[in-house]
């Protein structure tokens, strides 16, 4: 539950001119601060070396260019999309596990948030030669691992293409519009589990998996879009809300040569999420994780490719509940690692094959956030963590038996990292509050740096005309005694014997992270161009939020939005005592989790926000979808206290201050219904209010002009009543 930013592609200009230039709207977001990024790194597992797909501005065209780790030398440009006539620009790619053969994704036209369709072209490296393959767009091709089939989703169905005969077969054939989808996910599932793929190849080319949803019985939404033409059209689509019904999943194993599917047996669970599945490296045995529907109690399960049977070989219990990753591993005796917070904090286990747990690698009070992979002809494993503090980031590799851990970076910031495929180099990405994206090369044996890639020297050096604030990290301290991470944004002409208005910016929703040492978002330009003209801006993150262990984040379970709005009311009055602050002119913004924040914090704490600005919240957490909801909250019909007590809705009489509600009609994630029914619940409270609908925009709020004449009216808005 969150929303996006897209950045154009334009890059920053420096601006030589005398005293501080403004920061305005229009420069932020027309992408004038952007900085230069290295765009779909890939790094190819056969080789020690990666690739980037490249825009040229000049011809308007896409190449995929291949680089050598070793030297950073261009080695060859793989595909030139000017040299093929007729060729659209490439918006993604994948290789076959043999990396001779890239499918290239354009046209793409996107669903909901992770999934789309696309024109898709097969290019074959070893002869040049480009092919479209097919008239029609599709979803999710992916190449078996022989590299001579191509499995992918069209119509709610599953297909496989056979390369040399350019022959199809259909795997499925019940598939209908907001009925069935095969081997796709349905809205749910990938806006809270985060996958669009429900279908994975066994390593043996042999055998595909994939999940089944029948969302016949889940309850519709439908939206109107408005267009330009005479009559709205209305979209429909299956939307399980928190306690209704979702869809009906079942688990299915298909032999591609005799096109026998077999269902997997899961009569043991009932209303059950399956949120991942994946072969093994072991060709007839497919892992699959089962989630009850309250997501305390996770399975790991081990199926046999023949026979469909199915036993646990992990489980895994928590009082509140399980964050599913991406971590699951297996080496190449089937072993395999694992992440998760069992013991308070996320860390990396080793288990055999059979489940039996060989080793906690990673210990303390810290997270690992990201598991890069392991080499396992040195037996180590490179990790991202927070071992440097909660708002940082550094890299890390460690032995298989939990020893001879080496920190591979050596700053403070936040750094990522990609790895060559023998692990002695990786590309990595290091920013901070005050330094702009770098990329480095640098070798493994201890971190040493080798070579600057790209360090955005020019927007550095443009943005000196700007003399912009810098952020101040700090440790926040309530009343009650939380202990809260904190940034702030002082005008650059800061005077401590003034009183300065505070604006408060948050998101809070359960294991985000808003304050933290990296460089600038787009809004962080905002914040700062806020500064410019005055004001004091402040994030807080709240309990709840991640990173600082699981009873930090997990605290909130079945009360979603009590300690958040505490925490944000008692850092504002902290705030306001602070001499050069007006604690009479203190107001607070959020988008969708943060709009809800917003308005609750100017209802629950009328006497505290003299303004508010909640962009696409949830105003009653009946509205919104069940797998994040119930995750945090169980049912209504198992917590309706929980519910009320913290829906504003609810407490719309309460309203004293200025309050601005924002909303996209097309939004499919956080319906427009949340606000209509907050403005509802206003108007019988006879409270006046601010408000704006954006036609056919959805959760994001953007193109064309859009963000513009948004973030143009929140600050008017900020202007009239901080």
């Amino acid at each position: 539950m969150k929303y996006k930013l897209y950045p154009f592609v334009l890059f920053f200009i420096g601006v030589v001119a005398f005293g501080q230039q403004n920061i305005t709207v229009e420069s932020i977001y027309r992408g004038r601060f952007r900085t230069q990024d290295m765009d779909e790194l890939q790094a190819l597992k056969k080789s020690n070396q990666y690739t980037v797909l490249n825009y040229v501005p000049t011809t308007r065209s896409t190449q995929i260019d291949l680089y050598d780790f070793a030297n950073l030398q261009k080695v060859a440009t793989f595909i030139d999309t000017q040299s093929h006539q007729g060729m659209p620009m490439v918006d993604s790619y994948s290789f076959d596990a043999d990396e001779k053969m890239i499918l290239l994704a354009c046209n793409s036209n996107a669903m909901y948030r992770h999934s789309f369709t696309a024109d898709y072209y097969l290019y074959d490296l070893s002869n040049k030669q480009i092919t479209k393959l097919f008239d029609f767009q599709i979803q999710e091709p992916t190449f078996s691992p022989d590299g001579k089939k191509i499995a992918f989703a069209r119509d709610n169905n599953l297909f496989v293409y056979d390369i040399a005969s350019k022959n199809t077969i259909q795997i499925t054939k019940d598939g209908v519009k907001n009925a069935v989808i095969n081997g796709i996910c349905d809205w749910v599932y990938e806006e809270e589990f985060a996958f669009v793929r429900a279908f994975d190849w066994s390593k043996d080319s042999k055998k595909i998996a994939y999940i089944r949803f029948d969302e016949s019985q889940v309850p519709e939404v439908s939206m109107p879009v408005y267009g330009e033409s005479l009559y709205p059209q209305m979209v429909t689509f299956k939307y399980p809300k928190a306690g209704e019904r979702n869809s009906e999943v079942s688990l299915h194993i298909c032999d591609i040569n005799s096109q026998q599917t077999q269902k997997v047996n899961l009569s043991n669970y009932s209303d059950f999420y399956i949120a991942r599945l994946q072969w093994t490296n072991d060709a007839n045995v497919l892992s699959a994780q089962i989630l009850n529907r309250h997501q305390d109690n996770l399975d790991l399960l081990f199926i046999d490719g023949t026979t469909a049977g199915a036993k646990v070989v992990l489980n895994e219990k928590d009082k509140a509940y399980i964050d599913v990753t991406d971590n699951l591993t297996f080496l190449k005796d089937n072993s395999f690692i694992w992440t998760s917070e069992k013991d308070g904090f996320n860390h990396i286990y080793y288990y055999d094959k059979n489940g039996k747990l060989k080793n906690q690698l990673t210990k303390g009070n810290w997270e690992i956030t990201s598991f890069y992979g392991l080499d396992e002809k040195t037996n180590t494993l490179f990790y991202q963590s927070t071992e440097n503090g909660s708002i940082n980031r550094a890299i890390y590799k460690i032995g298989l038996k939990g020893n001879n851990k080496v920190a591979l970076s050596n700053g403070t910031g936040t750094y990522e990292a990609t790895f060559s495929a023998d692990f002695s180099y990786f590309i990595q990405t290091f920013s901070s509050a005050s330094q702009p994206t770098t990329y480095t090369l640098n070798e493994t044996k201890s971190g040493k740096e080798l070579k600057v890639i790209e360090n955005n020297t020019a927007l550095s050096s443009g943005l000196k005309s700007f003399n912009l604030p810098q952020k101040e990290f700090f440790v926040l301290k309530t009343e009650k005694g939380n202990e809260l991470n904190t940034w702030i944004l002082k005008p650059k002409d800061f005077d401590a014997n003034k009183k300065y208005p505070v604006f408060m910016t948050q998101y809070s929703g359960p294991g985000s992270q808003q304050v933290a040492n990296k460089w600038n978002t787009i809004d962080d330009y905002w914040y700062m161009m806020l500064a410019q003209q005055g004001y004091i801006v402040v994030c807080v993150d709240g309990r709840g939020t991640g990173f600082k262990g699981a009873a930090f984040k997990k605290v909130t379970q079945l009360q979603l939005g009590k300690y958040e709005v505490e925490d944000q009311i008692d850092a504002a009055k902290t705030i306001g005592n602070y001499p050069y602050v007006d604690k009479n002119r203190i107001g607070i913004f959020g988008w969708s989790f943060g709009g809800f924040m917003a308005s609750n914090c100017i209802l629950k704490g009328n006497d505290i926000f003299k303004m508010a600005v909640a962009v696409a919240p949830v105003t009653n957490w009946r509205f919104y979808d069940s797998v994040y909801t119930e995750r945090y909250m169980q049912t209504p019909q198992e917590n309706a206290g929980g519910y009320d007590d913290n829906s504003p809705i609810n407490f719309a009489k309460q309203l004293k201050g200025k309050y601005l509600l924002i909303h996209g009609s097309a939004d499919d994630n956080v319906h427009l219904q949340n606000t209509m029914q907050m403005m509802s619940a206003l108007i019988q409270a006879n409270k006046q209010f601010e408000s704006q609908i954006y036609p056919d925009c959805n959760h994001g709020i953007y193109g064309g002009m859009t963000r513009i004449q948004l973030f143009n009216k929140i600050t008017n808005f900020i202007h009239e009543n901080l």
